[in-house]
């Protein structure tokens, strides 16, 4: 993985044209201003194969990883929409835990003007005790701010009451079904050939005649993309930077009745979450950052009125995964 134009932090991984990765999103908080019992504040961590990769880090963030049983050792990057203290009171604590074993690479953290203040500051009050690189980038500019091998995530601004972005993760497109009856046919046998035309190249089949990619296999697969967006007020732009998310994991604060107050508190309502989700074309949103307002029960208000618009909905819950899969 690497940071744009930073040459301290790459690492590589062997990965063949026809692996199949696992991508999974796993809500480790579902609530928004103060945790409740059993809802923690925000926080969804996403797996890709081994890699790891945090969004916000609200207060039981650590609670959840352990319920989890997850392999918090290896978060890679933590992603902060935002400095209100529902979305970062779990990060001292989260540092703090990382330093426990041994780490040889840097967490990256990062997120909006000011965290860099906010981490320093932690760091500094509290004593902390880091065995480990810590680097921290504030986010000037919409665009790509975290890339790896076959993937990249892009932050992308809100309209919150103070900066606040959200992110995209998105796949590179992966290469089209391979078909080895047609190699046969070809008299391309089977072996160091097949994996060269696999991975784009041109060969010579036994009679000598030149094979391409394109003789032997299906179209380009899209890849998989998902989206994290919270804490906004709704407007047009948020669907073109989650357009055909896989899963689109979105802040439904309130029911649409309350659209006004959301609307000057920089929040959306549930029915604004599935007209972005309707208008980005995604496969599926999970609802997130419920006001605590909601009972478990009353959360269904906000199913119900999302469902009406964008049936594929869904209510995060705490300690939910949801896996993405690839569409074929």
């Amino acid at each position: 993985m690497r940071i744009p134009g930073n040459p301290y932090f790459t690492i590589v991984y062997s990965m063949g044209t026809l692996t199949v990765m696992n991508l999974e999103a796993f809500i480790l908080g579902s609530g928004g201003m103060m945790p409740l019992p059993n809802r923690h504040l925000t926080s969804v961590l996403l797996r890709r194969e081994g890699d790891l990769f945090l969004f916000d880090c609200g207060e039981g963030t650590q609670v959840s990883l352990r319920r989890l049983n997850l392999r918090w050792k290896k978060i890679s990057a933590i992603f902060i929409s935002h400095t209100h203290a529902d979305h970062i009171t779990g990060l001292p604590g989260l540092l703090m835990l990382s330093s426990q074993v041994e780490r040889d690479e840097p967490m990256y953290i990062i997120g909006p003007p000011r965290i860099s203040e906010y981490i320093q500051s932690s760091m500094d009050v509290l004593d902390m005790y880091i065995n480990y690189e810590v680097i921290v980038r504030e986010i000037t500019e919409a665009g790509v701010v975290f890339e790896g091998d076959g993937f990249r995530i892009r932050a992308f601004p809100l309209r919150h009451t103070k900066p606040c972005y959200g992110y995209t993760l998105e796949e590179d497109t992966r290469p089209g079904e391979f078909y080895p009856e047609k190699a046969l046919a070809l008299n391309v046998p089977k072996g160091q050939l097949w994996s060269k035309l696999q991975n784009g190249g041109m060969v010579t089949s036994s009679s000598g005649a030149g094979i391409y990619p394109n003789d032997v296999m299906g179209p380009p697969r899209k890849g998989r993309r998902f989206s994290f967006v919270t804490d906004t007020r709704y407007f047009d732009g948020i669907a073109e930077n989650v357009k055909d998310a896989d899963l689109l994991v979105c802040e439904g604060m309130f029911e649409h009745s309350l659209a006004e107050d959301a609307c000057e508190k920089g929040h959306m309502t549930a029915v604004q979450a599935a007209q972005t989700a309707r208008d980005a074309a995604v496969k599926k949103l999970a609802l997130i950052h419920y006001s605590p307002r909601y009972n478990e029960h009353d959360l269904n208000i906000l199913l119900k009125e999302a469902q009406a618009l964008f049936p594929p909905t869904v209510l995060s819950r705490d300690r939910a995964v949801h896996t993405i899969e690839y569409t074929e």
